[in-house]
């Protein structure tokens, strides 16, 4: 077996560990820059947004100070006088709403051949809801029940409900509905 080398030069894989190291300088080089301009970018958003807190900061303590400011020019006097006109004003308002004609034909279309109202009275809640107290008369229970569900068809009668029930002298059952009555209701479906 021959033991030596016949070439006058030996043959050493270098290309191939050139490259490599010039891929691996590349993607170093590469990934430094990614790295340099991202520390850049990061760098100006950090001061960038530091400078806006600040600036928001000031605006913030100058709000402050100006609602201090407008607080203590606000006479509690006025604003309770204002408070109190613009009840008042709701209050006329809502009775102005209030239409008894519209009530007393919802009534006429609701109300069966055997039932009679003999009292309605509206009362203005706090918070603005109207309820109605009727007094009724029917022969029986069922006249009485078929009325109240038809006023509950209507959408604008929620909560209806018997408070109080006895027979007068004419033997007939005189029932006290109590209902919360919202006017502007869209009429549902007709008895």
């Amino acid at each position: 077996m021959i033991r030596t080398n016949l070439s006058t030069r030996p043959f050493y894989n270098e290309r191939a560990v050139h490259l490599w190291l010039l891929v691996m300088a590349i993607a170093a080089a590469s990934a430094t820059i990614f790295n340099v301009s991202r520390v850049i970018y990061y760098s100006r958003s950090d001061t960038e947004l530091a400078t806006r807190a600040r600036r928001d900061e000031d605006r913030a303590v100058r709000l402050r100070a100006d609602a201090v400011q407008q607080r203590a020019s606000v006479d509690p006097r006025q604003v309770e006088f204002a408070s109190v006109e613009a009840r008042r004003a709701n209050d006329l308002i809502d009775r102005r709403t209030f239409s008894w004609t519209e009530l007393f034909n919802r009534f006429e279309t609701t109300l069966p051949a055997e039932v009679r109202i003999t009292s309605v009275r509206p009362k203005l809640e706090p918070d603005r809801r109207i309820v109605l107290t009727i007094t009724v008369l029917a022969r029986n229970v069922d006249d009485i029940s078929e009325f109240m569900e038809n006023l509950e068809a209507t959408g604008a009668f929620a909560g209806l409900l018997s408070r109080a029930e006895r027979v007068n002298e004419e033997g007939l059952l005189e029932t006290s509905l109590e209902t919360l009555y919202v006017p502007r209701a869209v009429a549902g479906a007709r008895p």
